[in-house]
């Protein structure tokens, strides 16, 4: 799959560097570093082409304007590619902070769907939900991709140019990438990576998708040597080729011995920091949780700690104990803000990663979620785009929390809605005025008979109270389990990264216009 590598806006005519000249003759022309550009040696080929690369994906692509790229610069060598110095899945505040955010009027909704036996086809599928007010289809499903089969599908992610959706199977561990640029109202399926394990060394269960300039960082949940979760991220650049997998550690690092655990990652690139949180492996997201929660040894089988990395070396830094698997991460983006979030399934609490007055990154647990006793199950958190506000939803009473973050040492419960007998993922626009919520959890964990309600629900929020704005029931519309969301438009022009690379203060110039999509012609 084809994504633009991105350049300084130096006027230079890159198109005239062949492939296999040296980097140090581009750089002579202005252009900047390659430092193991996509894989390739500081001293090997310059990745500039006069044509560039087709794939079976894309064809007949023509050359872009210059003039509106971004500069990519070498901040992240372990990652094999040059990267933005700057900083944000859908929900639009959790996005990466080097893909192009909506922060006005969602037009669809993407939700990555389970199959279930007997509805419909039965196979996992990219649901598409027009969510445009102006539109006649408003609050309707418009299209439904089956990909085949049943892979236990989960979580979705943009790439860094908001133009392909990669989402990946739990059970199988296949990647599956759509193409969501030539029609946002149609997605099609432009690439299958069906051999991640072995090009992984064995990772199972990609998770997360995390986009970087140029690259697609995931988690891993487990492994297939013995199921467990001892696991690694694994890095992918966008033409969908492996590039390097980075094990989680498991020796003692800041006093704190880990424990290989993964789930998902969060990178603030102002503070070269990247948060990461543990699930479980292979073995118990894929049993029954009846069965799971009363097996003692299985329920030991949880990770414990989170990991803080410096994201330009992709090497950890710091390991904290943060028991009964912390599981989604969240930045704050207001301006000055120093601090991440997650939450623990096992245990309902809430932890913060702050920096203390030497720089050096430490752990707090500062609130307790609902009544840990009952086991409320916290699962997916959105935070609001100025830091002040967090839904956490509670997957075991079907509730949606909103909490005061006013004061990260010392938030505070302030507001809950029952959304349905079970809730999951919760995504918010930029506004935070829309809230959208989906059911499915894992598709041996949901609940059984009437109480497994699947569903999309957006709610409009107006700072006191959530108000239904449409339902869609998924299996009436025989789609399945609703599970994971992202928003997209149709016009991505005007769309750009949540922050510049100004900001992170590395006095870098960065020529950041048109997106890509806009600049294909």
């Amino acid at each position: 799959m084809l994504h633009w590598a991105r350049w300084a806006d130096t006027g230079a005519d890159t198109n005239k560097y062949k492939e296999g000249e040296a980097c140090s003759d581009a750089l002579r022309h202005g252009l900047t570093q390659c430092s193991g550009n996509l894989g390739i040696p500081k001293n090997g080929p310059c990745v500039l082409r006069k044509r560039h690369e087709e794939t079976d994906m894309i064809k007949n692509v023509t050359r872009f304007s210059l003039n509106h790229l971004a500069i990519a610069v070498t901040i992240a060598a372990a990652l094999g590619v040059a990267t933005l110095p700057a900083p944000t899945r859908a929900d639009e505040t959790s996005c990466s902070p080097f893909t192009p955010l909506i922060m006005g009027q969602e037009e669809f909704v993407y939700v990555w769907t389970l199959g279930v036996e007997g509805v419909g086809d039965g196979s996992d599928k990219l649901v598409t939900v027009d969510v445009n007010p102006k539109s006649k289809t408003y609050g309707k499903v418009i299209a439904s991709l089956s990909v085949g089969g049943r892979n236990e599908v989960h979580h979705v992610g943009l790439s860094d140019d908001r133009r392909y959706l990669w989402g990946g199977g739990l059970d199988s561990s296949k990647i599956f990438i759509f193409d969501i640029h030539s029609d946002p109202a149609k997605p099609k399926l432009a690439q299958v990576i069906d051999d991640f394990v072995e090009k992984s060394g064995g990772i199972v269960g990609p998770h997360t998708f995390y986009a970087v300039p140029g690259r697609m960082i995931i988690t891993g949940l487990s492994n297939d040597r013995d199921h467990g979760g001892a696991t690694a991220h694994v890095i992918y650049n966008n033409q969908g080729k492996h590039v390097k997998t980075v094990p989680i550690p498991t020796t003692e690092i800041g006093g704190v011995k880990g424990d290989g655990y993964n789930y998902d990652v969060a990178i603030n690139p102002m503070k070269n920091a990247m948060i990461s949180t543990g699930f479980t492996g292979w073995n118990n997201y894929m049993m029954d949780l009846g069965k799971l929660v009363k097996d003692g040894e299985a329920m030991k089988r949880f990770g414990n700690t989170s990991v803080m990395w410096d994201y330009k070396a992709m090497k950890p830094i710091k390991i904290f104990n943060t028991p009964g698997s912390p599981l989604e991460a969240r930045w704050s983006w207001k301006s000055g803000d120093n601090w991440a979030v997650t939450t623990a399934a096992l245990t309902s609490k809430i932890w913060v990663f702050k920096q203390d007055g030497k720089g050096e990154w430490q752990a707090r647990e500062v609130g307790t979620i609902g009544d840990p006793a009952k086991i409320p199950l916290p699962v997916d958190i959105s935070i609001t785009k100025d830091g002040k506000g967090l839904w956490i939803n509670t997957f075991m009473d079907g509730t949606t929390r909103y909490w005061d973050f006013s004061d990260p040492m010392k938030p505070s419960e302030v507001y809950t809605k029952k959304i349905g007998s079970q809730v999951n993922m919760v995504s918010q626009s930029y506004d935070g005025k829309r809230i959208y919520f989906t059911s499915s959890l894992l598709a041996n964990w949901d609940k059984k008979g009437a109480e497994d309600e699947q569903y999309l629900k957006m709610y409009h929020w107006d700072g006191k109270e959530l108000k239904e704005g449409f339902s869609i029931d998924f299996y009436k519309e025989k789609l399945g389990r609703a599970h994971h969301m992202k928003f997209q438009v149709r016009d991505m022009s005007k769309l750009r990264p949540l922050h510049t690379a100004n900001e992170a203060g590395d006095g870098i110039r960065v020529a950041f216009g048109e997106t890509a999509a806009q600049e294909a012609r």
